[in-house]
């Protein structure tokens, strides 16, 4: 529109569209469908996604959701069984890390890790494995003597005693106690925090981002109500907390999710009398999102999920490098890290413009919504006595396995879509056996445990290449297609896709003149596994001669159609047909059928 036509009102006799109106017209182009159930997508939080978002569905921006900053810190970690941990924390810093989190041996004295360190300019935090005083008594003396402005020293002290609890069943009342003593003496110090709860643990173990929200600020009750009893006030407890929240790879959720725990911990700490706490928000890559297989595309994950921890206000970050699940990461991998966040903050200028998602109808819709439902989960485990009664009882690791056993089914059956895990496979990488889930794990009820979502699809990798270990050469899979050219070339796509999940050596499509040709063809070729593809049409009146030809010349190759012709089906196995693939197929059940099969069906290799 013009100037003129502004300033003309050319458009001012007519109405905008409301939400109505669009809903009626997605309704005819959808030929009478159901508008909810065919573009209303609901999420694992049990939050309607709406496809889109009008003036109408504006909802107030939630107080206290923090601020995008241009200050947030960048930390890389430095590994407790390093020795040269001075000079890995100088280079971080020449490859512009901002922060440094030490992981503290027992032999670290703080004077070392610190030589020539500006922590005027970079933050520095330290993560305990156990009540370390000597080592803490170290450090204050070290930041006092430092005689630099105290509030220019940011960092945390991570004392791990929540995560050992929900993953080991530890809880000792000497670390509550180490704690109370140290958030008193580090009391002068505004920016160096000493009560550190994380929330990646959550995550990690399967959680949704509501179940997050709320299970942290449990524990920040929790936390609360120790130190008070220990004599400590409510405006120094709330002013010390430090919190790590991990980020999965669902981008626009976990913005929100972020800006609603700023909310809530506000809120919460308004009931306690605390109008403006001055904690802290960093969030950290997940474990659960990552995977072994293709491990590349965890840069990719990496890079959304630091992306959506920038929008989302965090004021620190902490990427993993791509390769941390592999249990080798190299100093490219490190650097690889780091610089995502760097690149996107520089280059693509995030953290230099004011809340740019403020104002956005889908988050804020979001932001309200995963707010609300994480209030009424934090109200729900209060009122069953609280954090640690709802962990005795089994509440909480309940209500994540339900949401853990709900994500994998959903990795399984192909309903979310994990690049390299269960779909669009690299069929050009090796994978060392070493790294892989070999055994499904038998999780303990009373714990939670961390883990990568897609473990079960490990196993079956893990499988096929103890299978190519003992026989000495990879199963291979040929594709033989006859009839309509389209069907048979779809099919054959979507078979490639599904079995070289498993590592198979995938062949190209043989295409043929008939079901009889492609039939005797692939039954004395050398191939283990061999794939029918076709359409429906040709299945209902070639599948069964192509079975009987082919089970006539060969007992022991696997046979799989792609495909589900159910009228048909119960006749075709019956001839000899193994499996159907299709896209209602769970993945994980039926190449572990294929791998047991391909295991009784061969035998080692004789040397």
């Amino acid at each position: 529109m013009s100037m003129s036509d502004k300033k003309n009102g050319l458009f001012s006799e007519f109405d905008p569209p409301s939400k109505k109106d669009w809903i009626d017209k997605a309704t005819i182009d959808l030929k009478g469908g159901d508008f909810h159930k065919r573009l209303v997508w609901k999420n694992l939080n049990d939050i309607e996604v709406q496809p889109f978002y009008t003036r109408e569905d504006r909802k107030e921006t939630l107080t206290n959701s923090g601020k995008n900053l241009d200050t947030v810190t960048n930390y890389r970690r430095i590994h407790r069984d390093t020795e040269n941990k001075n000079e890995l924390a100088h280079l971080a810093i020449s490859e512009g890390m901002t922060g440094l989190l030490f992981e503290v041996g027992a032999s670290d004295k703080v004077a070392n890790l610190l030589e020539g360190i500006d922590i005027a300019r970079c933050a520095v935090s330290f993560s305990l494995d156990e009540e370390n005083s000597n080592f803490v008594a170290e450090l204050l003396s070290y930041f006092k003597k430092s005689k630099m402005s105290r509030e220019l020293i940011k960092g945390f002290l991570e004392v791990p005693f929540l995560d050992q609890y929900l993953t080991q069943g530890i809880l000792e009342n000497k670390t509550v106690k180490f704690l109370a003593d140290w958030t008193q003496r580090f009391n002068s110090f505004e920016n160096f925090k000493t009560l550190f709860i994380s929330g990646s643990t959550y995550v990690n173990a399967g959680a949704n981002q509501v179940q997050e929200i709320a299970f942290t600020l449990n524990s920040v009750a929790f936390v609360a109500e120790e130190l008070k009893n220990r004599g400590l006030k409510d405006e120094l407890i709330f002013n010390n907390f430090y919190f790590s929240l991990g980020i999965s790879s669902e981008y626009f959720i976990e913005i929100a999710k972020l800006r609603s725990f700023s909310s809530l911990f506000h809120l919460i700490a308004g009931k306690y009398g605390v109008s403006d706490p001055n904690m802290a928000l960093m969030s950290r890559t997940s474990i659960w999102s990552k995977s072994v297989t293709d491990a590349n595309t965890n840069m990719l994950r990496a890079t959304t999920e630091t992306m959506s921890a920038l929008l989302g206000n965090s004021h620190a970050i902490e990427i993993d490098p791509y390769d941390t699940e592999l249990g080798i990461s190299e100093d490219f991998s490190k650097r690889i890290a780091g610089n995502i966040a760097t690149i996107l903050k520089e280059e693509s200028y995030f953290g230099k413009v004011g809340n740019p998602v403020d104002g956005s109808y889908y988050i804020e819709e979001l932001t309200y919504e995963l707010a609300e439902k994480a209030l009424d989960l934090f109200k729900e485990v209060e009122s069953l006595g609280g954090f640690y009664k709802a962990v005795e009882q089994q509440v909480i690791q309940n209500k994540i396995a339900l949401v853990r056993l709900t994500r994998i089914k959903l990795l399984s059956q192909r309903r979310t879509a994990m690049v390299g895990v269960n779909k669009y496979p690299n069929l050009m990488e090796t994978v060392s056996e070493k790294t892989l889930c070999h055994k499904v794990p038998d999780s303990d009820p009373k714990l939670l445990v961390p883990r990568r979502a897609g473990l079960e699809l490990e196993f079956i990798r893990a499988n096929t290449e103890e299978f190519v270990n003992q026989r000495g050469d990879r199963p291979v899979v040929e594709f033989a297609s006859f009839g309509n050219l389209g069907m048979r070339k779809a099919r054959a796509g979507f078979a490639f896709d599904f079995l070289g999940i498993a590592g198979y050596a995938m062949e190209e499509e043989k295409s043929y003149d008939s079901a009889l040709s492609a039939a005797e063809k692939s039954a004395s070729s050398k191939s283990d596994i061999v794939v029918m593809c076709s359409s429906d049409d040709d299945y209902k009146t070639s599948a069964l001669e192509f079975i009987n030809t082919f089970r006539s010349l060969n007992h022991t190759k696997i046979l799989v159609l792609a495909g589900f012709p159910a009228d048909i089906l119960e006749e075709l196995t019956a001839a000899g047909l193994d499996t159907c693939i299709h896209v209602r197929s769970d993945i994980f059940s039926t190449l572990n059928e294929i791998n047991q099969k391909l295991t009784r069906t061969t035998k080692k290799l004789e040397i």
